[in-house]
This record gives C-alpha cells, sequence and structure tokens, in this order.
C-alpha cells in the first residue's frame, strides 16, 4: 500500500515551504494538499516556491484540491456556488497547470456549501474542469464529506456522490473515498470497497471519532487496507488526519 503525507493537516507547524521535506524526512515520497494559495490565480513567484519545495524534496505530489474557497473559515468549495463558480472557472487552468508541471494526476473538486447550491451548475463545471484535466491525463474526483462537520454540504454519501459522477458522464471523473466522512456518515466501508473499490479515484483515511491517526479510533483499519489492496486498489492513501507532537506515523510499524 503506498502512503501519500497531506501537506494541508499535517506538518502544518511549519510554514509550507518546509513540509515537503519534512514528509520526506519521515520517509514518504508522496503528498498531497488543499488549494495552498489565497485566490484562484496564484502568482508565478508563488507557483515556483511550492515546485521548487515539493521537487527539492524529492517526493511527488499525487493529488490537489481546486481552489474551494476560504476552507478556514468554513467553505468547502466552489463548484455548485452561484456566488463561486467564476472564481472555480479562474482557477481551473492554474490547477491543472501545476498538476502537470508535478505529475499530479488527481485533482479534488468540492462541490460546496449549500442551501443555495446549483446541480446543473456543478455538473457543467465539473465537465469544464474534467476536460482541462484530460489534457494532462489527471482524474478529477467528487468527495463526500459528513454533515456532522459540515452541515450545509450536500454530498454526504457515496450514493450521492456517484449519482452526480454518472451525471457528468466523463471517463476522468472518479470517486474520492475519504472513509472518516463515510464512517461517520454510518456506512460500512468494508462493504463499500469490496463493492466499489473500482470506482475510487483517490482514497484518504482518519480514524472516527476524532479524526486522528489509525489505531486511535474505532475504525478497523488492518482490515480496510487488506481490502483495499485485495479489491485491486493501486492508487495513493492519503494520511488526512490530526496529529500533533510525536508518533504521527508509527501505526504503519504495526
Amino acid at each position: 500500500m503506498r502512503f501519500d503525507v497531506n501537506l494541508s493537516i499535517l506538518f502544518t507547524d511549519l510554514p509550507l515551504g518546509e513540509r515537503p521535506a519534512a514528509a520526506a524526512k519521515n520517509g514518504f515520497d508522496a503528498v498531497e494538499l488543499w488549494w495552498p494559495f489565497d485566490g484562484p490565480d496564484p502568482t508565478g513567484t508563488e507557483l515556483a516556491a511550492l515546485r521548487e519545495a515539493i521537487e527539492d524534496a524529492g517526493v511527488r505530489l499525487v493529488g490537489l484540491n481546486f481552489d474551494a474557497g476560504d476552507m478556514a473559515a468554513g467553505e468547502r468549495g466552489l463548484l455548485a456556488r452561484p456566488d463561486g463558480s467564476a472564481r472555480f472557472q479562474a482557477g481551473i487552468d492554474a490547477a491543472v497547470r501545476l498538476a502537470g508541471e508535478l505529475g499530479c494526476g488527481v485533482l479534488n473538486a468540492l462541490y460546496g456549501n449549500g442551501p443555495d447550491t446549483d446541480r446543473d451548475l456543478a455538473v457543467a463545471n465539473l465537465r469544464r474542469a474534467a476536460d482541462a484535466a484530460a489534457g494532462i491525463g489527471a482524474t478529477v474526483v467528487v468527495e463526500a464529506l459528513n454533515s456532522h462537520e459540515n452541515p450545509k454540504y450536500p454530498i454526504t454519501s457515496s450514493q450521492a456522490a456517484f449519482e452526480l459522477i454518472d451525471e457528468v458522464d466523463r471517463e476522468n471523473v472518479a470517486f474520492l473515498a475519504d472513509l472518516y466522512h463515510l464512517h461517520r456518515m454510518g456506512e460500512d466501508v468494508l462493504a463499500l470497497i469490496d463493492r466499489h473499490c473500482a470506482r475510487f479515484g483517490h482514497v484518504q483515511i482518519a480514524d472516527d471519532p476524532g479524526r486522528g491517526r489509525p489505531g486511535s479510533g474505532r475504525m478497523p483499519y488492518p482490515e480496510i487496507l487488506a481490502r483495499l489492496e485485495a479489491a485491486g486498489y493501486r492508487g495513493h492513501v492519503g494520511l488526512e488526519y490530526r496529529h500533533e507532537g510525536p508518533g504521527a506515523f508509527d501505526w504503519r510499524d504495526g
């Protein structure tokens, strides 16, 4: 099983430019990121600094979010928001260009908080993003979030995500299986893996409750990882959990 570190939630005590090296120091050769810039069109200097930090660390970027608004303030995407659609569209080219330069094959498009989200707009924007991503051989993924932490987010189950993906009707649009969010919503993640692993474009993990490292909660991660392997999942598994202090990755040695 191949793991990557989400640098937007781990190593956050360090400046962004130092996090790729920290991941490498801890034995990882791959990282992922939420959109790390303040807006949809970062400067050339900002892009160059991030590219340099990743390349100098000797790691690969394997996952990147499209601009999703102000995540720290609770925004969760622009895809379906009439007041955010222009910003989403403005950021597609920058995200695809950065992904292409760094060999990143997965781009995550978060739906956006309701209640005023527009399904037709989401489908159109996903098609636009998927067509752009196809030019670099990348996949656009759709993620379901849990409603306990994201009460205004409309896509809260694998089924809802699958229905949206089917409506978009692009070969390079797939499901981002964030197992923490799905488990928090009561889904049987083992059964989901067995039945639908072929639809997974990316996997992210954290333990429930608490969103800590595997082993800190009640999710059966040894079995989960074995099921992913048995089901033929060959992508990276993104470590998107919260942890402070030493021992963040000790579970891998168990």
